[in-house]
């Protein structure tokens, strides 16, 4: 190890509890002068907003995905890219204040298999290009066009995909037209999906690979102070449900009062209504040994004005995320009034 990488690897340990590591909230309630906060009635400018927003401390390109091979077995898939700022702007090379983290995920049945990578700005080591579309992590990267057409490329030490993915919906805008209230005080994000991608290709494991077809749902977030200092963790649910119709729920738990939810309602054709605080409700119904941890693992997640009232249950129990700031993130089945797969991200256990 050079000079270069020592220092590099130093700074990245010190500064690493600043990360925004996997939505976990670690520092979303903390102090973020000088850095631009969300403001109602934003208007969202593509192919820019793809990009990256210096300006905001953190921001994430956060892709799950729902998978079967030919025989019907399930599998979950995850990418994402996180950027979290040490000052509110841009420099080049080493002086650039861009902190870059990546984590790659495949679940099966059986096994969850997790690789994490961690990056500096300014170097060319990690980064997102807004036009022609372009994100990445040293070898890792989300690449296309536009957001319509793209390859995921990851891998790890036991395992790593080769995806193509194809939107066959438009673009979602959560809460007011993409501002995200994130709880009552006021906080918020700004927040925008796709959830209506097509994606087909290999995984590669260590029985050997895997062709594999499904659905997969990218999540684009990017704030300064999302939430409230007492606001301490979160369970976020995504949900395909037979028939196109298409579900977000979240539940942000407060050490200090009442938890905060919000939801979105999705047709098929790609019309949503936006649900405030209270009117998504989600509770435990079983729980796990993972890690040495009681995690919730089955759960019962209810929107009464849409008729929902559904068990969401973990494909498989042991997908924890052991990475830096470890959490949970699994593919689902759900039953109940409506059917269908989905992703559950739980932090803060």
């Amino acid at each position: 190890m050079n000079v270069r990488s020592f220092l590099l690897c130093a700074f990245m340990a010190l500064a690493l509890p600043t990360v925004v590591a996997a939505q976990s909230f670690a520092g979303l309630g903390s102090d973020a002068e000088g850095f631009a906060t969300p403001e109602r009635g934003y208007v969202f400018q593509f192919p820019k907003d793809h990009g990256a927003h210096p300006a905001y401390r953190i921001e994430w390109w956060y892709l799950t995905a729902n998978l079967q091979d030919a025989e019907g077995t399930a599998y979950g898939l995850q990418w994402t890219l996180f950027r979290s700022a040490m000052a509110p702007e841009e420099r080049a090379g080493w002086d650039s204040p861009q902190l870059w983290l990546g984590h790659a995920a495949v679940t099966t049945p059986t096994a969850h298999f997790v690789a994490e990578r961690r990056a500096r700005g300014g170097i060319g080591q990690a980064g997102v290009i807004a036009d022609p579309f372009e994100a990445w992590i040293d070898e890792w990267h989300m690449t296309g066009a536009d957001m319509q057409q793209m390859r995921l490329v990851a891998a790890g030490d036991d395992f790593a995909y080769d995806m193509q993915l194809s939107a066959k919906g438009p673009l979602i805008f959560h809460g007011e037209d993409g501002y995200s209230q994130k709880s009552g005080s006021g906080r918020a994000s700004y927040y925008y999906s796709q959830p209506f991608f097509e994606i087909t290709g290999i995984l590669t494991l260590p029985e050997g690979p895997v062709e594999v077809t499904g659905q997969a749902w990218l999540d684009r977030e990017w704030a300064s102070q999302p939430l409230g200092a007492s606001q301490v963790s979160w369970d976020w649910f995504s949900m395909a449900f037979e028939g196109g119709t298409r579900l977000m729920g979240f539940t942000l738990r407060d050490s200090a009062g009442p938890d905060y939810t919000a939801a979105t309602w999705i047709e098929p054709d790609g019309r949503t209504t936006a649900f405030p605080d209270g009117a998504f409700f989600a509770e435990p119904l079983g729980q796990s040994d993972v890690a040495g941890r009681d995690i919730p693992t089955r759960w019962r997640a209810v929107l009464p004005e849409k008729g929902v009232d559904v068990t969401v249950e973990a494909i498989n129990p042991q997908a924890w995320m052991a990475t830096s700031i470890p959490y949970w993130e699994g593919p689902v089945v759900i039953s109940g009034s409506h059917r269908g797969r989905g992703y559950l991200e739980m932090t803060g256990y």
